[in-house]
């Protein structure tokens, strides 16, 4: 019977792992084997990442990386706050629990009108306001605030320590660890996003990296190569992140679910 499971649990790996390795595959496979349609190549290339000087490509990434920043400061910012209130008796969990129920889009048109109201379409804000708080970076860390003693948190206030103070001097560096998961979390699910900043930030100069593989797609649907060099210098941020801090994410939502 283990040994089924073993070959099922394989099985799944390698069939999760074929898109990963067709995009490797494709970045490096060299450019002349596209026009001769030739899928076995005689060697590897390094031409498909010269080729991404042009396309906007670093731009996008530079546009990407500075939204999804400054997005992630404020939800661990906001969400720290948010679970500390929850913890010391706000009832805020079912409507938490109620937005994570609720599909992203289906939020796209209200948000959409009140960025128009607020004079923010196509501008850099629009891709960060909106995502200031995020539900699952409140949940994750009230779930690590419920794990800390009652006791400490009283003893810190009848010290006389404020709530800011408890916030920055008690709970945030016993959260240290939980903290840089959850940002790790919300990085790549900002990092990710699509149809939103298509939307709302329709500019050249401010397209995401997810939008500007869309528009290559569609410009240059056959060029495997720079499609692939594309999409491996996208995706390679956020799988260096993971990389580092796979355990620790892990641990999060392990504990979290629990």
């Amino acid at each position: 019977m283990k040994t089924f499971q073993r070959l099922v649990t394989l099985l799944f790996c390698v069939f999760a792992a074929l898109p990963v390795l067709w995009l490797l595959y494709a970045a490096f496979l060299p450019p002349e084997a596209v026009r001769q349609a030739r899928l076995v190549p005689s060697g590897v290339s390094l031409a498909n990442f010269g080729e991404l000087w042009g396309t906007g490509l670093f731009r996008a990434l530079a546009v990407s990386g500075l939204a999804s920043g400054l997005t992630v400061v404020g939800q661990l910012a906001l969400g720290l706050g948010a679970a500390y209130a929850m913890r010391r008796g706000l009832r805020l969990l079912p409507a938490i629990l109620l937005v994570l129920a609720l599909p992203s889009e289906l939020l796209l048109v209200p948000l959409y009108r009140q960025l128009q109201v607020l004079n923010l379409l196509d501008t850099f804000w629009a891709l960060v306001l909106p995502f200031l708080a995020s539900p699952l970076v409140i949940f994750l860390l009230y779930q690590s605030l419920r794990r800390l003693p009652g006791e400490l948190l009283e003893a810190a206030s009848l010290d006389g320590a404020g709530h800011f103070t408890i916030l920055s001097r008690v709970v945030a560096p016993l959260l240290r660890p939980e903290l840089a998961a959850a940002g790790i979390l919300g990085f790549a699910a900002h990092w990710n996003l699509v149809l939103y900043p298509k939307v709302v930030a329709g500019e050249r100069g401010l397209w995401t990296v997810q939008v500007l593989l869309g528009e290559l797609l569609q410009s240059r649907p056959l060029d495997w190569g720079l499609l692939g060099a594309a999409a491996f210098v996208a995706a390679l941020p956020i799988l260096l992140l993971y990389l580092l801090f796979e355990e620790r994410v892990v641990q999060v939502f392990e504990a979290s679910f629990k």
